[in-house]
């Protein structure tokens, strides 16, 4: 049995939560990957460090000093390290780095780029990680890649990852990031980390990858409108990706495709209740009497609605319509339709400034 572990910027925002991260991973022999966050929030007023990363690149863009905010960020790791107890281990160096980039922002063209600075909240906490359990530690941007167009690189990645952790039984890979075309750092969207997760899961052949969050699973509703919504047990990576696109943000939509290649389930778990065994998602549909798996909305959204008698009667009326949308670059949700009729569900964004040339 082989698990790749994924833990979520709350699982990791203290030395408590770290504390709580390294049981649930010397608890079963099987967990050697792991990929983790930046630290999120410790409490509700907190900021999380990858806002805090960013905040601190725009002040050294304006030009201004951002010595300060450099120590506040750097307070956070310290606090971590002194809480774990890690006995001959700092990061003085790679704030020192961290800070000579910044610095370099002035260049024509500098190294030091917005997803460079976004990404050292993961690189610095997999550091911290690899020294609390005594794992390799290894650079994402040495092992995930992207093409020019700023999409993954799946055949190399998978390439070039299978071969380093076939060298090592036990490792950490920082999540959110990799390496652009053009020799930087290049970051997935937030949430990125749970897309690096299912890439090791895939690049090992792992068993399971489990994804820890501060949640207990899928919920069937939001439990901030459904109060006490029931949990899912088992879902297919289709309905996940349904719910994860209309709302349900437990995990990244995007994570579901490298897994869901080789079958390899997912287990979405608690690192505040380990017991709890989460949702898996996998191809295989769950044994219910449920009607609905689940689930989820989103807002602003636009209903164009065609009314025409015999509609349906009539050929190359949709294609028609869809060459419309296409020619003013817009691309729709869902297309319901009727005997007589058909609405097309676009975002709101999609037709500001073309209602009228639509």
């Amino acid at each position: 049995m082989k698990k790749v572990v994924k833990f979520g910027g709350s699982s990791l925002a203290s030395a408590e939560q770290f504390k709580k991260v390294g049981a649930i991973i010397t608890s079963d022999e099987s967990r050697v990957y792991v990929v983790p966050s930046a630290p999120g929030k410790r409490f509700s007023d907190d900021t999380k460090v990858t806002d805090m990363l960013l905040h601190v690149y725009e002040t050294a863009k304006a030009g201004n000093d951002f010595t300060e905010e450099v120590k506040a960020i750097k307070a956070r790791y310290d606090e971590i390290i002194t809480g774990l107890e890690i006995k001959d281990f700092s990061l003085d160096k790679d704030f020192e780095e961290i800070t000579k980039q910044l610095e370099d922002l002035t260049n024509p063209d500098p190294m030091c780029t917005l997803d460079y600075v976004a990404s050292r909240g993961e690189f610095l906490n997999g550091k911290i990680m690899a020294a609390y359990l005594g794992f390799e530690f290894i650079d994402a941007a040495e092992v995930i890649f992207f093409n020019a167009e700023g999409n993954l690189n799946s055949y190399k990645t998978e390439k070039v990852l299978g071969e380093r952790l076939a060298k090592t039984q036990h490792a950490v890979v920082p999540g959110f990031y990799g390496l652009g075309k053009d020799g930087k750092v290049k970051t997935f969207s937030r949430g990125g980390s749970d897309v690096t997760g299912s890439l090791v899961a895939k690049a090992v052949g792992a068993d399971i990858y489990e994804n820890w969050t501060d949640v207990s699973g899928f919920l069937m509703a939001d439990p901030r409108i459904v109060e006490n919504p029931k949990p899912i047990e088992r879902i297919t990576y289709k309905e996940l990706r349904e719910l994860s696109y209309m709302g349900a943000s437990v995990l990244h939509e995007d994570a579901v495709f490298p897994v869901r290649e080789v079958n390899i389930p997912i287990n979405i778990r608690n690192t505040n209740e380990p017991d709890n065994p989460g949702t898996i998602i996998s191809d295989t549909p769950a044994v219910t009497n449920n009607i609905i798996t689940g689930v989820a909305g989103r807002k602003d959204f636009v209903v164009v609605a065609l009314y025409k008698n015999m509609m349906n009667s009539e050929i190359g009326f949709v294609k028609r319509l869809l060459t419309i949308l296409e020619n003013n670059e817009i691309s729709f949700e869902h297309l319901p339709s009727g005997i007589d009729t058909v609405c097309v569900v676009i975002s709101q964004k999609q037709l500001e400034g073309k209602l009228q040339d639509l």
